[in-house]
C-alpha cells in the first residue's frame, strides 16, 4: 500500500493488539505506534456486552491512549461493518492524535458511539482500555422472539 493511499485509524479498545477483535479487524494493517488523543474524550466500558465506547465529545473525559494503524479502503469498509457504522448510534469520525513518546501530531479516524448505547455503564472514564469482560459477537446469547420460553443462543439451545 502506498503512503498516499493509507488511511489512519486509532484503535483504543478491542481492536488493539492482544484483544478479541484485533485479528479479524487490524491484523493485516500497518501498526504505526502508541498514540494518544490531543484533547480529552469520554471513553468507558458500557452496554450489555461490556464494550469500550468513546463519545465524540472533545474536551470532556480524559486523554485516551491507543494504537495507530494505516490501512486501505477495503480494510476500512470491513471495520465499518464490524463497528456497525450506518446503524443508529455508531459513527466514524476524525480525531487529532499525538505520539505518546513525542513527535508530530496527526489526524486519524476513530469509532464513536452514541451515549444512548452506553447502558448500563460499567466503568468511569478511562485513559487506557485493558478490560477483558467484552463479549465478542460469536459468544453472545440473544433473547428469542418468544421470551416466555427463556433465553436461546444462536443455535437455539436453551441456556
Amino acid at each position: 500500500m502506498s503512503i498516499s493511499a493509507a488511511i489512519r485509524l486509532f484503535a483504543f479498545g478491542t481492536l488493539k493488539r492482544g484483544f478479541s477483535l484485533h485479528e479479524r479487524g487490524l491484523a493485516r494493517a500497518q501498526y504505526r505506534g502508541f498514540f494518544q488523543t490531543r484533547k480529552p474524550y469520554p471513553m468507558l466500558i458500557a452496554g450489555r456486552w461490556f464494550a469500550p465506547m468513546m463519545f465524540d465529545e472533545p474536551g470532556n473525559g480524559t486523554i485516551v491512549r491507543g494504537e495507530l494503524y494505516e490501512l486501505d479502503d477495503q480494510a476500512l469498509r470491513h471495520l465499518d461493518a464490524m463497528e456497525s457504522i450506518g446503524k443508529p448510534g455508531h459513527f466514524r469520525g476524525l480525531i487529532e492524535l499525538e505520539p505518546v513518546a513525542g513527535g508530530n501530531s496527526c489526524i486519524a479516524f476513530a469509532y464513536f458511539k452514541s451515549r444512548s448505547l452506553a447502558k448500563p455503564i460499567h466503568s468511569n472514564y478511562l485513559s487506557t482500555y485493558d478490560d477483558r469482560r467484552f463479549v465478542p459477537p460469536e459468544q453472545r446469547i440473544e433473547k428469542a422472539q418468544d421470551q416466555s420460553r427463556g433465553i436461546y443462543s444462536k443455535d437455539a439451545r436453551l441456556r
